[in-house]
């Protein structure tokens, strides 16, 4: 990779990683009265929409024409339906409920199979590949929606007296969702740097040829100490802490992210891509920032909700 693409690279993650932790600090403060991961929602909404955007352009490489004007509301509607499903039975129940807050965003993604069935359905003609349609339609959705929808439950997982006070004992505020993106992107950091300079031996030389098992010992032990950092080492350490502590936090979030990782590589290689998209100048595409989260997600979320 050439200086300048990697300067880049730089330039550009560093922008992202400004706006994002502005973005935390207004949604942790409550900033004008804001609820709980409001103040998160227009990322969502971003990631979702390109998201599924640049999965419908690679899966466009096999003449598969999707409806888009369907699929992205969808990918939408399911995160936000776990936002707006806490603050509903948090009003009736003075605590956030984040497992029936999920149970809105599996209601979301039915109404949109119902929507995406009903559509096939009045525009069926032989042989026009519906089934390709509705199975490829599916996954776009799952893929980025239902992480998505874990993302944010992860938000508000524990969190009593939602509000801007957010004063209840069992308060963890941001410090889940934190803990997710400190610790998968500080292994996909450390999987970078190491691989880039020591990297010799590939682990997937077909799939993902610059990937290496030094970047991926590197990438567990970044992971690892992220996840001392936020979980143990410093003030924001919360009283309640995932299940297994930060080793099996680290280590299984981690790991996930990494299969999140190359995942991607997999959909990209079929569709003979090298990014998902330009969108973010040398970091690719959306999906190329956001990959190794959306496998861990379901990961941390099943963490912190068997360990409160």
């Amino acid at each position: 990779m050439s200086a300048g693409t990697t300067s880049n690279r730089i330039v550009v993650a560093s922008i992202v990683a400004t706006v994002f932790a502005g973005l935390v600090w207004a949604d942790t403060t409550g900033l004008a009265g804001a609820a709980p991961a409001w103040w998160l929602l227009p990322v969502v909404i971003v990631v979702a929409i390109g998201g599924v955007d640049e999965l419908v352009r690679l899966c466009g490489t096999s003449d598969l024409l999707m409806p888009t004007w369907l699929l992205r509301p969808a990918a939408v509607a399911i995160p936000l339906a776990a936002a707006c499903g806490a603050q509903a039975f948090s009003a009736a129940t003075a605590l956030a409920a984040p497992t029936a807050a999920l149970g809105w965003a599996a209601g979301a993604f039915a109404l949109f199979m119902l929507a995406l069935f009903t559509f096939e359905v009045a525009g069926y003609r032989p042989h026009g590949r519906s089934i390709d349609r509705l199975t490829t339609a599916t996954f776009i959705v799952a893929y980025v929606g239902l992480p998505l929808a874990f993302m944010v439950s992860l938000r508000l997982i524990c969190v009593e007296n939602l509000g801007p006070e957010q004063r209840g004992l069992g308060h963890l505020g941001i410090v889940p969702l934190v803990s997710l993106v400190a610790v998968v992107k500080a292994g996909d950091v450390a999987a970078y740097v190491v691989g880039s300079l020591i990297g010799r031996h590939r682990m997937a030389p077909v799939l993902s040829p610059g990937k290496t098992w030094e970047g991926a010992a590197a990438s567990v032990a970044g992971s690892l100490g992220a996840a001392w950092v936020v979980l143990h080492g410093t003030s924001l350490a919360p009283a309640a802490q995932p299940w297994g502590g930060w080793p099996a936090y680290g280590l299984a979030v981690g790991l996930a992210g990494m299969v999140g990782d190359l995942a991607e590589s997999l959909l990209k290689r079929e569709a003979g891509a090298k990014d998902s998209g330009r969108s973010l100048g040398g970091l690719g595409g959306v999906l190329d920032l956001v990959d190794s989260l959306l496998f861990a997600a379901p990961v941390a979320w099943l963490l912190w909700a068997a360990g409160r």
